[in-house]
C-alpha cells in the first residue's frame, strides 16, 4: 500500500475510535457477540461476489450491505470515514482479501473481532503467482502485465472460477451458522442450492472450453487467471492485475506481433475500466472487441435489469464460446 492510502486509512481508522467513542451504549447491545434475536443478522461486504453470496445464503435472515456502490471500480476503491463506522457496527464483515481491498486489510486492525465477525474469503484456498498466464496446455509465460503494481504476490479474482467462489461461499456460511445457530439449517440448505448452482455453472464452462478450436484468448486486464486454469484455457493480458495499469509502446507492439502470431480474433474489455487501451490493440491488429465482465462490481444498468452473478458469468461463457472458434 502506498504512502498516500496508509495515511488515508490511518485517517480512517481514527475517525472510527472517535466516532466510536459516542457511540457506547449501541455498542454494548452486541457485547454477547450474539445478534437479537428480533434483527436480522448484518453483513457488510467488500465488493459485488460477496454480496451476492451472503444474500443467496442468508437470505431474509441477513441484511447485507456491499461497501463499494454500484458503477465503481473496486481496485482502488478508497471507503469513507462512515463506511469504516458501518462495518464497526456490522455482525459480519466479509472480504476477499489476497491483496484485493488493501483498505479492508488495513481497517480490520481497528475491529473488535470479539463483537465482530470478519470473514477473509480467500483464507485457505490454493492461489496463482500474481502477473502470471495460466492455462494446462501451454507452458509459455506471455511477459505482458506481469509486475506486481502493489496488489500483492498472488492473483485475487478466485471467484470466476466458480468452483473457488463456492469455497469462499462455505466460510460465510460457516460464519452465519456460528453467529445464528438457532437458523443453522436454513443458511446449510441456502448454501447447498447455490453451490449446486454453481456446479451447474462449471460444467456448463467446462462443456464449452473442451468444444473450443482456440484456446488462447487476449484481455485488457488480467482477471481471468483462476477461470483460464480451471478450464485449460490461456489468457494473455495487455494490463496487470489492475485494470488501471497501461502497457508501454514496446509493449503494445509486441502485444499486436503476438496477435497476429496466434491468430486472435478479438480483444476484450471489462465494464467497469476503460476499453481505451483495447480499442488501440483492435485498431493496430485489425481484431474485433468483445466485453469480458470480471465481476468485480455490477454496472447500474445491470444492477437495473437483475443481473447477477451466475447470469453475467453465463454472458462471459457465451462471450468465450464465441472467441475462442
Amino acid at each position: 500500500m502506498n504512502k498516500v492510502k496508509r495515511n488515508v486509512v490511518g485517517f480512517l481508522l481514527a475517525a472510527v475510535a472517535l466516532v466510536a467513542a459516542g457511540c457506547g451504549t449501541a455498542n454494548e447491545q452486541a457485547a454477547s457477540g450474539v445478534p437479537d434475536k428480533d434483527d436480522n443478522i448484518t453483513v457488510y461486504t467488500s465488493f459485488y461476489p460477496l454480496q451476492y453470496v451472503a444474500e443467496r445464503i442468508g437470505g431474509d435472515l441477513v441484511e447485507v450491505k456491499n461497501i463499494v456502490p454500484t458503477g465503481v471500480e473496486p481496485h482502488d476503491f478508497e471507503p469513507t470515514a462512515k463506511d469504516i463506522v458501518d462495518i464497526t457496527n456490522a455482525d459480519l464483515f466479509v472480504y476477499n482479501g489476497s491483496g484485493f481491498e488493501a483498505w479492508a486489510e488495513k481497517a480490520i486492525e481497528g475491529l473488535d473481532q470479539a463483537k465482530i465477525t470478519v470473514v477473509k474469503a480467500t483464507d485457505g484456498l490454493e492461489l496463482l503467482p500474481a502477473g502470471e498466464e495460466h492455462g494446462e496446455e501451454h507452458e509459455e509465460t506471455h511477459e505482458h502485465g506481469t509486475e506486481d503494481h502493489g496488489h500483492g504476490e498472488f492473483d485475487p479474482h478466485v471467484w470466476l472460477d466458480p468452483t473457488l467462489l463456492k469455497a469462499e461461499a462455505e466460510k460465510v456460511k460457516d460464519a452465519l451458522v456460528a453467529r445464528d445457530q438457532a437458523n443453522s439449517q436454513v443458511y446449510e440448505q441456502n448454501y447447498q442450492q447455490l453451490a449446486a448452482d454453481l456446479d451447474k455453472l462449471d460444467g456448463e464452462f467446462q462443456q464449452m472450453a473442451n468444444g473450443a478450436t482456440h484456446k488462447e484468448f487476449l484481455v485488457a486486464h488480467s482477471a481471468f487467471g483462476y477461470l483460464a486454469h480451471r478450464y485449460g484455457l490461456t489468457q494473455i493480458a495487455v494490463s496487470g492485475i489492475s485494470p488501471s495499469d497501461e502497457p508501454s509502446p514496446a509493449e503494445l507492439k509486441a502485444l499486436v506481433d503476438l496477435v497476429k502470431e496466434h491468430q486472435i480474433g478479438y480483444v476484450l474489455f471489462e465494464t467497469l475500466a476503460s476499453p481505451k487501451v483495447a480499442e488501440v490493440i483492435a485498431r493496430e491488429a485489425n481484431i474485433q472487441t468483445a466485453t469480458l465482465n470480471p465481476l468485480e462490481g455490477l454496472t447500474k444498468e445491470e444492477a437495473e435489469a437483475g443481473k447477477d452473478y451466475l447470469s453475467i458469468m453465463r454472458d462471459n461463457m457465451e462471450t468465450l464460446r464465441t472467441v475462442l472458434q
